[in-house]
């Protein structure tokens, strides 16, 4: 079941794959993200210290979810992969010039999960071929429903 989508990432990238990955959070963020306070328009992935990290996604607390700590609604939150996956998007960030951005947020067997992408950057004549197409699908959808 889905929590959050970012629709930009499919409007602004090429998504050539799609990884589930686990995310290191505090309980007062869990409660949030269930209340549905979590954007992540304009969040991407990070590599420092040995791991990768979600940035700028944007999770409002709760005012009654915590009461004796000062949350971050935009802190830097762990991203939870195994060595193998980390390795294979190392190598496709440092040399194929590929990107990683978060596509969705989901719940997978109670757990919240971060779905990511690796993804290739659409230029703007790119973006207007895929509005154009996208405009397409939705006439000719509209016109066999009127026959």
């Amino acid at each position: 079941m889905s929590i959050t989508n970012n629709r930009k990432a499919f409007h602004d990238y090429y998504i050539e794959e799609q990884i589930q990955a686990g995310l290191v959070l505090e309980g007062w963020e869990v409660k949030a993200i269930r209340a549905g306070r979590v954007q992540l328009k304009e969040s991407y992935i990070h590599w420092k210290r040995g791991a990768f990290y979600l940035v700028g996604c944007h999770i409002t607390a709760l005012p009654t979810a915590s009461t004796h700590i000062k949350p971050d609604p935009v802190r830097q939150r762990k991203l939870l992969l195994n060595q193998r996956e980390i390795n294979k998007l190392i190598g496709k960030t440092e040399r194929a010039g590929y990107t990683i951005v978060p596509l969705n947020m989901h719940y997978h067997k109670g757990r919240i999960k971060a779905e990511i992408g690796l993804a290739k950057g659409k230029k703007q004549h790119d973006k207007r071929e895929s509005a154009k197409e996208a405009d397409w699908k939705r006439e000719k959808q509209r016109l066999m429903k009127n026959r």
